[in-house]
Parts: structure tokens; C-alpha cells; sequence
């Protein structure tokens, strides 16, 4: 790797380094020996700054599944006491709605202005007369809370319609949760957790930790381009779209922001090869010395958030094919991307079922170049060790897929554990 010269040249990176940088400032280059605990959590989260939230729950909820990839089996109540417990993580909107370290709240604050409760706030007023002030009541006096506590949710009836299901995006289907979540949005309200996978709200003073509520917000530039610093930090090598897209940024904004940080020298402009773009490298990035990595990863997992960027560091085309029609699926349902070493090798459709104790594979498939054998040998073993952590007691393989024979030759000698 060369070192640019202030005035001087950018640098050029190979696809090899720029894929290793990528890999190490996501701490995928191999797990820990060490037991994970609490504080091998803590860091993790540190380093992503964000793990995206999701409904669906057919494997395990996805938030947990970063922190696997990178540890091993952990206890997933360790997660669940930084969130609901501690509130050393707090949900925000981060990449989506995300668990993000509350040192970074104050950095969101600004988002607030973008909330439409502003609008819709008073027209509920008006509605419902004493609506918003009782839950607010509810809340001080009962928080942290679900909307399923709420005596008088108001719920409405779906509007008919002639058009498709998702002409009614904009219906409210709950006055309830329009109240929470707008309070939420303008900084009355925060919300405390979890409850299953329920949001939790209370007061914003007894969820956010003092020492953080008490730092004032910075200007939205500021927070701005300290959010680009931390998206780069945490991608290694990106674009300003990459950048942008890690905490949901303007690309103008972004740019703006990236330009300032070069100047600061936190940045450094660069091309990687064969890239069209130019990137941006965070200063504290650097090449790993090793990439042992061996692991499943979230369909949200951070390193995969971009699908043109895995497909720039990877060749891997990830399609997410959760909202398509089961018949016009290519892979499956909920498909993890299987990493081995510094490359994508193959993708699994994975479901958890219950009450057979069973980590099914629906579909295997591996990726063009690849040696299947040594592939499913390794894929085999990391299934057995998620299966033996979300408490399952064997591994299934389907017939669907390239991959799906010689995966069901390698899992079907072996023990989970």
C-alpha cells in the first residue's frame, strides 16, 4: 500500500487489500479464543456502532446475529441486559432502527426535525382531546411501557380499498402507537428496551444515561460529519455512498463531510482497483495480518448493508428475497451469506424449528469457483456451532441447492455442539 503525500497523489489499493481492510474494521477476521462475555459484547457494538433491527424471527431476531458472527455462541442475554437492563445501548434511528452505544445519542438529535409528528401531533389533538396528555400520564406514572399497556390503544379499522394493500401506507393503524412513537420522534418520550420483541417506552430521563443527556446537541453539521467519521471507521475503505448509506445520510451531506475529515486527517482519499469510484480510507484502517473467519452472517448484517459494495469487495450478488413471492425466489426465504476466510462462498436459507430442536436448511447453494467439498466441510461445523447456540440439538439439510448434497454428506456424521 503506498502513503499519500499531502498534495500528492491518492493512493491505489488492490481488490485484495481493500477486501482485508473491510474485513478487519468489522472485526470479521476470525473469532476470539477467549469465552465471550458481556464486555466482548460491548465491544463489538462499539466497533459497528449500530445493529439493525428486524420483525422477522425465523432463524433468531437478527440484531443478535452480528455479535455471533463475530464472537462465536455467546449468551444472548448479555445483549439483552446492555439493552433493557443497563441502556448502554439504545434503539435509534441509525440504519434503520438500530441498537447503537448511548455515547452516540446525542448525534441523532437532529433527526428530529424530520418527524412528522409536528403535523400529525396536532391533528390527534384536535381529534382526541386529552388523547396525547393521558398517555403521557400513563407513561410517567406506569413507564417503561408497551403499546399492548395502553388501556385505549385506538386502534382503527383499515380503510377499504381498490387499489393494492400498499396504497395504505399512509393509515395509521393505532392512535396509540402514533402518540408513543411521535414522542419518541421529538425527544419527550425514548424507548427503554424490549419487551419479547415489543418496544418499550418511558420518559427520555429515565432511559438515556444522565452523563449523556446532559451533553448538549451538537450542530447538525457537527453530528453530521462525526456520523461519516464513524462510518468509516467502521467500513475501512468506502465510497461516499457507502459512507452515506451506513447511517442513512444525504450524499451531499456526506461528501461535504468526508472533504472536511480528509483536511483533518482522519480521511484519506484512495481508488482501489477496478472500482469506478474513488474511496475514502479511514486513517486507523489497516490491512489484517491474518483471516480466519469462519461464519454465518446476518441478512442485516453490517458488512452486507450496501449490496453494491459486497458485490464490489466479494464478486457475491446478495439479493434479499424476503418480500418476494415464494415462487419467484432464487435462493430462499431468509438467506445468510456464508464467509470463509476473505471471501463469500456460499449462501443457506436457514430456519430454526422449535418443536423438533432443528436448524433446517432449506437450500444450500455455493458460489461459482469455489471447491464444494472443502466448502460444505467447513459450513457443516459452523452450523453445528449455531445450531448448538440457539439451543437447537441437530442440523437438517434439504435437497435445494448446488450445495445441499455434499452439505448433508458433511452435517450428517457430526454432532452439534
Amino acid at each position: 500500500m503506498t502513503t499519500k503525500r499531502r498534495g500528492g497523489p491518492s493512493d491505489e489499493l488492490s481488490a485484495d487489500e481493500a477486501r482485508s481492510i473491510a474485513l478487519a474494521a468489522q472485526g470479521l477476521t476470525g473469532r476470539p479464543a477467549s469465552k465471550p462475555g458481556v464486555a466482548g459484547v460491548r465491544r463489538v457494538v462499539r466497533r459497528l456502532h449500530a445493529l439493525q433491527l428486524d420483525s422477522v424471527n425465523v432463524l433468531v431476531r437478527s440484531h443478535y446475529l452480528p455479535v455471533f458472527s463475530r464472537l462465536g455462541p455467546y449468551p444472548m442475554t448479555d445483549l439483552d441486559r446492555l439493552v433493557n437492563k443497563t441502556h448502554e445501548l439504545l434503539e435509534l434511528d441509525a440504519h434503520q432502527a438500530s441498537f447503537v452505544p448511548a455515547e452516540l445519542e446525542p448525534l441523532f438529535r437532529w433527526r428530529r426535525r424530520w418527524s412528522d409528528w409536528e403535523t400529525s401531533g396536532p391533528k390527534l389533538r384536535r381529534e382526541r382531546p386529552g388523547y396525547v396528555e393521558a398517555i403521557e400520564r400513563h407513561v410517567a406514572d406506569h413507564g417503561p411501557i408497551a403499546l399492548s399497556d395502553l388501556e385505549d390503544k385506538g386502534s382503527r379499522e383499515k380503510p377499504k380499498t381498490k387499489y393494492a394493500e400498499s396504497s395504505l401506507m399512509w393509515w395509521r393503524p393505532s392512535d396509540g402507537k402514533s402518540v408513543l412513537d411521535g414522542l419518541v420522534s421529538t425527544g419527550r418520550f425514548a424507548l427503554a428496551g424490549r419487551r419479547g420483541f415489543a418496544r418499550l417506552y418511558d420518559l427520555r430521563e429515565r432511559v438515556i444515561p444522565p452523563e449523556v443527556l446532559a451533553q448538549p446537541a451538537p450542530p447538525a453539521e457537527d453530528a453530521i460529519r462525526t456520523l461519516v467519521e464513524l462510518a468509516a471507521r467502521a467500513l475501512g475503505v468506502a465510497t461516499v455512498g457507502d459512507l452515506a448509506g451506513y447511517f442513512f445520510l444525504k450524499v451531499g451531506d456526506t461528501k461535504k463531510a468526508a472533504r472536511d475529515l480528509v483536511e483533518q486527517g482522519s480521511l484519506r482519499a484512495a481508488r482501489v482497483q477496478g472500482w469506478k469510484d474513488p474511496v475514502y480510507v479511514h486513517t486507523s484502517a489497516r490491512a489484517a495480518p491474518s483471516l480466519e473467519a469462519r461464519t454465518l452472517l446476518s441478512p442485516f448484517d453490517s458488512l452486507t448493508w450496501s449490496r453494491d459494495r459486497t458485490k464490489r469487495l466479494f464478486g457475491f450478488d446478495f439479493s434479499f428475497e424476503i418480500y418476494v413471492p415464494a415462487p419467484e425466489r432464487r435462493y430462499g426465504y431468509y438467506v445468510l451469506p456464508f464467509l470463509l476466510r476473505d471471501r463469500l462462498v456460499a449462501r443457506v436459507d436457514l430456519k430454526s424449528d422449535r418443536k423438533r430442536s432443528t436448524l433446517l436448511v432449506q437450500a444450500a447453494f455455493g458460489e461459482a469457483g469455489t471447491a464444494p467439498k472443502e466448502v460444505a466441510a467447513e459450513l457443516a461445523r459452523e452450523l453445528g456451532l449455531m445450531a448448538g447456540w440457539l439451543g437447537l440439538e441437530r442440523v437438517e439439510v434439504g435437497e435445494r441447492g448446488d450445495l445441499a448434497r455434499p452439505l448433508a454428506r458433511a452435517v450428517k456424521p457430526r454432532l452439534v455442539r
